[in-house]
C-alpha cells in the first residue's frame, strides 16, 4: 500500500515538472519569435537619452588681457535614493559622500533616505578631484553631471562692472548681463542609449553635437587702476567713514573707462550671498544733487556764450543775498571777487548771478548739451537717467539753485562725462566699457570705438575753464588737497546737502571732488563721490584727498610725464 502511494507520488511530481518545464518552453518560444514591439518600444525608452551639454562660457579679460571671469569644468552630484535603498547601504554611502564633500552626514543620509524618489542632487558644483574620490568608489545609484561653473579670478575686484551669471549661466548683472549674448555660447546635443546601471553606453551614441564656446570679451578697464582705485576707496571710507563711496576714472580723449567702483562691494564668486545694496553699482545707478561740483556746466555755458570775462567783478554779497524773497548763501562769506576767484572759492552767490546772464532757455539747452538728464549710453545695464525737469516747471529762484547744483539730480558718471568734455576741447564722449569681443577663433567680431554725443562748448571755452579749475586746487582754493606734486590737477569740489522729508539736513551730506590732469593737456578725467561722511563733510575735506591718492598711483602707472608751470594759468 505504501509502495503504490509513493509511485503515485512520484508520477504525479514528475507530470508536474514536466508541465512546469513545457510552460517555460512555450513562454520561451513566445518571446523569442513572437512580435513584442510594446515591451521593445518601453525598453527604448529606459535606455534612450537626450542630454543637452552646456557650453563654456567665454573669458572676460581686462584691456592688457589679463583674466577676470572664466568657466572651470565641474561635477553636480546626484544619488538614486531607490537603488541606493534596494541595496541597503545608505548609512555606509552617506557617511562617505560627507566625509568627501564636507558635509553633515545627516544632511546626506536625509537625501539619500527619500522615499519614492529616483533623482536628488547631494552637491552641485564640485571639484572634479573631489568628484574623482567618489567614482572611484563605484558606489550603486551614485552619479554626476559634467557641468561649468564660473569663477572669477580676483574676487570682488571690479565686482559691480562684471556683474555673474547666475546657476544656468546665464548672466544676471553687468557684463555678464549685458553681453550674455556674446558670453553664453552655444550648447551642445547629445542622444544616446545607457545600460541599466544609467552608463551611458558609447557604442550606442546615434547624435553628437559638441558644444560651441562662447566668445571673450575685452574690456576697457585695467585691473591694476582698479586695483588703485578701491583700495583708495576703502582707505578714504576707513578715514573719513560714509555708508557709502564710489569713483570712476575715463580716458579724456575716447570716453574709455579705465576704472569703476563702488563701495560696499561682494565677492562675485559668493554672490548670493551678497545684499541688493552690495550688488548696486552706485557709480551708474546711484541719483544725488551734485552740489559745486554742477557750476563746471554753467560757468563753461556762460563764458561760451560771452555773458562774462575772468577779470570781472561780482559781487558776493559777503555770504548772503536775496532773490525773490529767498536767501542764498556761501559756506564761506566773500565780498567782491573776481570771476576766477568765484570759480576758486566755489561762491554760489557769485554762480548764481553769473547763471541768471543766460537765459533759461540758454542754461536748459546747455545742460542737456552736457548730458545731463539723460542716459550716457554706456554699455551697462541699470544705469539711470538722473532728474532735470524742463524749463517749463521751473520757479521763478530755479536757475539760482540750479547754478549750485540744486534741483537737479545726477550720477556720478553723467557728471564726469561733462567735466570731461571741458578736458576734451568741448567734445562730450559716449563712455563705454567693453573694448572688443572676439568669437572662439580669435576673430573680432564687435569693437568698441569713440563716439561724440555732443559739442557743447568751443575748444577756446574749454582751455578757459581747464585753466580756471586747476587755480581750485592751488593755495586758497577749495580743492587744494587735490593738488599733485609736479601736475597740475584742474577739478571741483562738491558739498551738497541730502534731502529730507520738508527740506535739506544740516548734518548729512554727500562730498564730490570731480577733475582732470595734467590740465594743460589732460590724459585722465576722475570723479570720487562719498556719501554721508563724518565728521568732516565737505568735498575738500574727504573727496580731494582720495582723489588725489588715486591719481598720484595712476600718473606713475601710466607714465604720465610731469607738467611744467603754464603762464596762462598764472595770468588768473
Amino acid at each position: 500500500m505504501i509502495e503504490r502511494i509513493h509511485k503515485w507520488r512520484m508520477a504525479a511530481l514528475a507530470v508536474l515538472v514536466m508541465g512546469i518545464l513545457a510552460g517555460l518552453g512555450v513562454r520561451l518560444a513566445f518571446l523569442h519569435l513572437a512580435s513584442h514591439k510594446d515591451l521593445e518600444e518601453r525598453i527604448a525608452r529606459m535606455r534612450h537619452t537626450e542630454r543637452t551639454i552646456v557650453a563654456e562660457r567665454g573669458r572676460i579679460l581686462d584691456r592688457r588681457g589679463y583674466t577676470l571671469a572664466m568657466d572651470l569644468a565641474m561635477k553636480d552630484v546626484w544619488v538614486d535614493p531607490m537603488a541606493i535603498q534596494r541595496e541597503g547601504h545608505g548609512g555606509f554611502i552617506s557617511t562617505h559622500l560627507a566625509r568627501i564633500l564636507d558635509m553633515k552626514p545627516a544632511a546626506v543620509l536625509d537625501i539619500v533616505n527619500k522615499e519614492g524618489r529616483q533623482f536628488e542632487y547631494i552637491k552641485r558644483h564640485v571639484h572634479s578631484d573631489l568628484a574623482d574620490q567618489i567614482a572611484r568608489m563605484s558606489f550603486h545609484g551614485v552619479y554626476f553631471h559634467d557641468v561649468m561653473t564660473r569663477h572669477y579670478a580676483q574676487g570682488e575686484l571690479m565686482c559691480h562692472v562684471l556683474g555673474f551669471s547666475n546657476m544656468e549661466g546665464v548672466g544676471s548683472a553687468g557684463v555678464e548681463q549685458q553681453l550674455n549674448t556674446y558670453l553664453r555660447g552655444i550648447p551642445g546635443f547629445r542622444v544616446s542609449q545607457r545600460d541599466g546601471r544609467r552608463a551611458e553606453m558609447y557604442s550606442r551614441r546615434q547624435l553628437d553635437i559638441a558644444p560651441r564656446r562662447g566668445g571673450d570679451v575685452q574690456l576697457t578697464l585695467d585691473q591694476s587702476l582698479q586695483f588703485i582705485m578701491e583700495a583708495a576707496l576703502d582707505r578714504g571710507l576707513e578715514e573719513y567713514g560714509g555708508k557709502a563711496a564710489w569713483a570712476i576714472m575715463m580716458k579724456v580723449d575716447t570716453g574709455e573707462i579705465l576704472a569703476m567702483a563702488s563701495r560696499p562691494a561682494f565677492d562675485l564668486n559668493a554672490y548670493r550671498t551678497s545684499t541688493p545694496e552690495q550688488r548696486r553699482n552706485r557709480a551708474i545707478s546711484y541719483n544725488y544733487e551734485p552740489g559745486s561740483t554742477f557750476k563746471v556746466p554753467v560757468l563753461a555755458a556762460a563764458f561760451n556764450e560771452g555773458v562774462v570775462t575772468p577779470d570781472e567783478i561780482i559781487d558776493c554779497e559777503n555770504g548772503v543775498w536775496y532773490y525773490h524773497g529767498r536767501p542764498l548763501r556761501d559756506y564761506r562769506p566773500n565780498g567782491r571777487l573776481t570771476v576766477a576767484d568765484v570759480v576758486k572759492r566755489s561762491s554760489n552767490i557769485g554762480t548764481a548771478k553769473i547763471g541768471l546772464r543766460l537765459s533759461e532757455a540758454q542754461l536748459e539747452e546747455y545742460l542737456r548739451a552736457f548730458g545731463i538728464g539723460r542716459r550716457s549710453g554706456i554699455d551697462l545695464p541699470g544705469e539711470e537717467a538722473g532728474i532735470f525737469a524742463p524749463r517749463s516747471r521751473w520757479s521763478a529762484i530755479s536757475v539760482t539753485r540750479l547754478a549750485m547744483g540744486h534741483e537737479v539730480a545726477v550720477t556720478a558718471l553723467q557728471l564726469l562725462n561733462a567735466v570731461n568734455a571741458v578736458a576734451n576741447d568741448g567734445f562730450l564722449m559716449q563712455p563705454y566699457v567693453v573694448k572688443r569681443v572676439t568669437d572662439r577663433n580669435g576673430r573680432v567680431i564687435r569693437e568698441g570705438e569713440p563716439h561724440v554725443l555732443s559739442r557743447p562748448v568751443r575748444p577756446e571755452t574749454a582751455r578757459l575753464m581747464a585753466q580756471l579749475l586747476a587755480r581750485v586746487t592751488e593755495e586758497g582754493g577749495t580743492g587744494r588737497n587735490a593738488r599733485m606734486e609736479g601736475y597740475r590737477v584742474a577739478g571741483k569740489t562738491g558739498t551738497a546737502q541730502k534731502p529730507i522729508p520738508g527740506g535739506y539736513s544740516d548734518r548729512l551730506n554727500i562730498a564730490s571732488f570731480v577733475g582732470f590732469l595734467p590740465a594743460d593737456d589732460p590724459e585722465i578725467s576722475m570723479v570720487v563721490v562719498v556719501d554721508e561722511p563724518l565728521p568732516l563733510r565737505t568735498g575738500g575735506a574727504v573727496a580731494a584727498p582720495i582723489f588725489r591718492d588715486i591719481a598720484e598711483q595712476a600718473v606713475r602707472y601710466l607714465d604720465i610725464p610731469a607738467t611744467e608751470e603754464d603762464p596762462q594759468l598764472a595770468a588768473y
